[in-house]
This record gives C-alpha cells, structure tokens and sequence, in this order.
C-alpha cells in the first residue's frame, strides 16, 4: 500500500472508488513477507479503503500449498478478511507479454544474440518477447554500468516515453561508442519506435512535448531527422512488410514525425503509406510499428535474413498460455465467490 501516492492513485484504490467496487488484495509469496504484506496493508489503509477490501489471495507459491494453511489461517484471524485462494506458481506465465521493466529479463537461448540497451524509461516491452521465445534467438538485457557486448548479432534500441532524456542517458554510460563499433563490426541494428528517433542525424523538439524545448543531435546512423510536433499517433495497424510482402500487425503511440533520405528505402506498407527507412547497406532499420515481432511470417522472415530459423507460432502460443493461465486460476480460486461479488456491484445510472 503505497498510501504516499494515495492523493494521486487513479490506477488502484483511486479507482475502486470511483467505481464504487470492492477490492480483493492480492499478496506476491514469491517476494517473501506475504503475510507482512496483506496485514500491513490493512494497518496502514486509511478505513475507507480498507473497508473497500472483501478478501484476499495469495499468488506464486512454489510447493506444497497446504504448507501455507496456518499462513492462510494467520491472515484470516489477523484481518477478518476470508481467503479466495492460494494460487500455485504458473510455470508457463514467462511466455505472456512482459508488463513494465521489472518483467523484463535476458532470456537465454539459442546462437543469435539480440542485445537490448536498458533505457531509464524504457517502454513497450512486449515488442522483445516473440524474440525471447525463439529457441534460436538469445536476447540480452544491458542495464546501466555495463557496456553493450561485442558479440551481437543485432543490437535493437527500443521504445522510449522520453527519447531526448534516454539517447542522453544512452552516451553517458558510453553505449553509442559500443554501437558504432557494433556497426562497423558489420553487425545489425533496429530501432523501434524512440529508438528509431535516436537513429537519425538530430531530434528537434520545438514545443518540448519531449520534455525541455530543443535540438539534440541523434546517432547519426540513419540519414532521417525527427521533429516533436503535432498530435500524438495512437492506432493499431495492419502493415505489409516490403520486399517481402508478409503480413504484419502491430500499433503505433508516439509523438513526432520522421524525414530523410532513408526514408526512401522504408520497409513497411501501412495501407499504402511507407513506412520505416533503412542505411543503404539495410544492416540499420528503424520504424515506428510496435509489436511487429508477434507476427510470425515476419519473425521468420526477419530471423532468416540474420542466419537464425523461426521454430515456434508465437500468436498461436500466447492464446494457449492464456487459455492455459485461466483454468490455472479456475483451479485455485474461489471463482464463484468473486462472481458473487461482482454481481453486486450496482451499474452506475
């Protein structure tokens, strides 16, 4: 209960008032303390919100669940909230889209090495895990304090809430000298979205909608530039990758328009709008789709042009771990209570 951020809380108990709907409390056993968690949660809740509390779960237990019962007993006695449910570790919940960056692992696999500096406000991390579940593919997270390793075969620079602030917290810790050795090493690099913007010659921010007002200077390894200007691009998209004409699905959210020379050789059809630019030699591409990575012909397609063979159908597997993380929770819940307690929630007039 992070009660310091209660005044600003949209997300969590803000919500649940707002919509007047009660609020199980789930505790993470994973992260030890669990019984710290739910019965200080409930010391520390001022009485509106802890009066908003109908029961509470457990999650991630590793084991036998029943050497939980006088845990379990201890909670209910402690904060006269009943138990729904005590959820068993899911082992297959790594193959689910990542949610923030503390979702965010290196994942080992197979001989190709995708390397992913870790920016500070580093976003859309789900563009990495169709890569992540290759069993050819082996991706690397680099956080800061490390440099980028030397034997990449792709380097892919991500999205970013805040490009101007990451691309300067990318040359402090020295990682654009990694990358234009990694480049002329012959290796590959991808930009997706703020990295994409990093990319280019220069980002000029004549509004700060960025952040301060301004013009840096890019990396300089595709002949674009971007501007922050105009309205925010938000909208899902059914793209055609060129040449190669597989079909590819993904969204766009960012601020900015991009311009250059490499545009000319874009390498993404977006109902007839080009989309992306690549260097002449197309080792270093940048685009503004994320999530294009889920859609299996073009995984294949791109993997192939760096010597690696796609194995799996990722859109395919997503839906069977869901279908597969839903029975989990069937299991081990008290689902009929929780319908119980939806159903009395009034729709607002």
């Amino acid at each position: 209960a992070e009660i310091n951020l209660r005044p600003r809380d949209i997300a969590n108990m803000g919500f649940a008032r707002a919509a007047d709907v009660p609020v199980v409390l789930a505790g993470d056993i994973d992260r030890g303390g669990v019984i710290a968690q739910l019965v200080g949660t409930q010391a520390v809740l001022e009485a509106g919100d802890a009066a908003r509390i109908v029961g509470f779960a457990v999650n991630r237990f590793r084991g036998d669940v029943s050497l939980f019962d006088g845990g379990r007993d201890a909670v209910v006695a402690r904060t006269g909230w009943p138990c729904l449910g005590v959820v068993p570790w899911f082992t297959d919940a790594w193959r689910l889209p990542a949610e923030d960056i503390l979702d965010v692992a290196s994942r080992r696999g197979g001989a190709l090495k995708v390397v992913v500096p870790q920016f500070p406000r580093m976003a859309n991390f789900d563009d990495l895990d169709p890569l992540a579940a290759e069993p050819a593919v082996t991706v690397e997270i680099v956080p800061p304090g490390r440099p980028l390793p030397g034997d990449a075969d792709l380097v892919l620079l991500p999205g970013s809430k805040t490009t101007m602030g990451d691309l300067a917290a990318f040359r402090a810790q020295g990682w654009d000298v990694d990358l234009a050795a990694h480049v002329r090493r012959g290796g590959h690099v991808l930009g997706l979205c703020g990295g994409y913007q990093m990319l280019g010659r220069r980002i000029v921010d004549p509004e700060g909608v960025d952040g301060i007002a301004g013009e840096v200077a890019g990396l300089g390894l595709l002949d674009v530039q971007t501007v922050m200007a105009g309205r925010k691009r938000l909208a899902l998209q059914s793209a055609t990758a060129l040449p190669g004409g597989e079909p590819v699905s993904g969204y766009e959210i960012h601020m900015g328009e991009t311009s250059g020379a490499d545009c000319a050789r874009a390498w993404l059809d977006i109902d007839g709008r080009p989309e992306g630019a690549a260097s002449a030699d197309g080792r270093v591409m940048g685009c503004y789709l994320h999530g294009l990575f889920a859609s299996d012909a073009f995984r294949a397609a791109f993997l192939a042009r760096l010597g690696a063979e796609s194995r799996i159908g990722y859109e395919d597997g997503v839906e069977r771990t869901l279908d597969a993380l839903a029975a989990h929770l069937e299991r081990h819940l008290d689902i009929d209570r929780l319908l119980a307690l939806a159903a009395e929630v009034q729709p607002s007039p």
